[in-house]
Parts: C-alpha cells; structure tokens; sequence
C-alpha cells in the first residue's frame, strides 16, 4: 500500500509504501522529540518537519504518546539488540565484558539521540514509558545474567547482581563521556571501564571449564 502526501490539495511528495512513510515519521519524530521533549513538542511541528499533512501523521499514529511510544520502544529494542550481540558475538568473557560496555557507549553516540528518550525521557511519570525505560534495563540485565550464569557457575541472584552492576557502569560511563564532550576518543574510553569491569568479573568469577 502506497499514500502520497497532500497538503492544500497539492502533492508534496512521492509515494512510499507504508512502511517506509511510517520510518520517515518516526525520524522527524526523533529530531523533534530530542529537541524540545515531549511536553513542548507538537504534532503540527512534526508533520512539518517530515512534510506531510497532519491528517497522514494521523493516519499512522493516533496521538503523540502513541508516536513516542513507538519510537521509545523502538530504541529500547536496539541497545536490547546491541548488548544480545554482546554476550552472543563470542565466547571469550573478557571480549563479552568489552562488547557490553562497547553496546552503550556506541547507543549513547548514536547521533540520532536515541538515548535521550530511553535515558533521559522527561514523560517518567506516565506508566507505560516507565515500563519501556525500566525494559531497556530489565532485558539487558537478563542476558547478561543468563551468559554469567551458564559460564562462571553463578547462582541466578549472584549472576544478577554481577549484571546489574556491569549495565549500571556501562550506562553511566558511557552518559558521563557524552556529557564531557567525549573528552577521550571512544574506544579509548571503552577499553578504560571494561578493563574496570573485567578486573571485577574476570578475576573473581573465571570461565568454567566445560564439561566432559
């Protein structure tokens, strides 16, 4: 299925099927939301800012918390993605420690601004952007528990408690880097905390051998 933009009876732009349309307005989504957050942010400036109408805006999306939503949860699902291919990429856990690190440092400098929803959405008290925020977390800490779990021998809480720790240093070192500018080349930066995070994890909790 195909639409093309109208605006005053006059064609504005070529044809795209509806998936493509709805990629489109979810990028001029993000460059709005980034700027002005949700509350100052308007669908009249969005519809604009992706040249359309604000009828086919609505065509998509119902409402704006229908659109930020979909654009929330869509980058929830990325930097979910990145730290899966972390612990997935490689068996060596000292690589999985740096890949993890390396999957929020590469989200926070992403120059969409993607973090900006997950970590710093200013719409925390409506229940259903809490619950994708806090997933952003929940889910990452889930598969790194799993791979710590089955590798170092870990109970499910110690292995738990060892993930939390790893998402909460990489997210919050990775944000502070943002913050100072990138004060360090990135992968300097990367290789700095994942060598603190593998000092941790590495020396105390080592690979397991397998079985036999």
């Amino acid at each position: 299925m195909s639409e093309t933009v109208q605006q005053n009876g006059v064609g504005r732009g070529a044809r795209l099927p509806r998936t493509a349309r709805r990629a489109q307005l979810l990028a001029a989504a993000q460059d709005v939301f980034a700027a002005n957050g949700y509350h100052a942010a308007g669908m009249d400036e969005i519809a604009e800012r992706a040249g359309v109408s604000k009828p086919v805006l609505y065509q998509h999306f119902p409402g704006k918390l229908e659109l930020y939503m979909a654009l929330l949860d869509k980058h929830v699902d990325e930097l979910v993605r990145r730290v899966t291919e972390a612990m997935e990429s490689t068996t060596d856990n000292k690589d999985r420690v740096r890949n993890a690190v390396g999957a929020y440092f590469g989200f926070v400098d992403n120059e969409s601004q993607a973090f900006r929803l997950v970590f710093e959405s200013d719409l925390r008290g409506e229940p259903l952007v809490q619950d994708a925020v806090d997933r952003a977390t929940t889910s990452s800490v889930d598969v790194i528990t799993a791979t710590i779990t089955a590798d170092a021998g870990l109970d499910e809480a110690r292995a738990r408690l060892l993930a939390v720790g790893l998402v909460g240093v990489s997210q919050v070192a990775a944000m502070a880097w943002l913050s100072d500018n990138r004060s360090l080349p990135k992968e300097d930066a990367i290789a700095l905390i994942s060598n603190l995070a593998w000092r941790g994890i590495g020396g105390g909790f080592p690979l397991l051998p397998p079985n036999d």
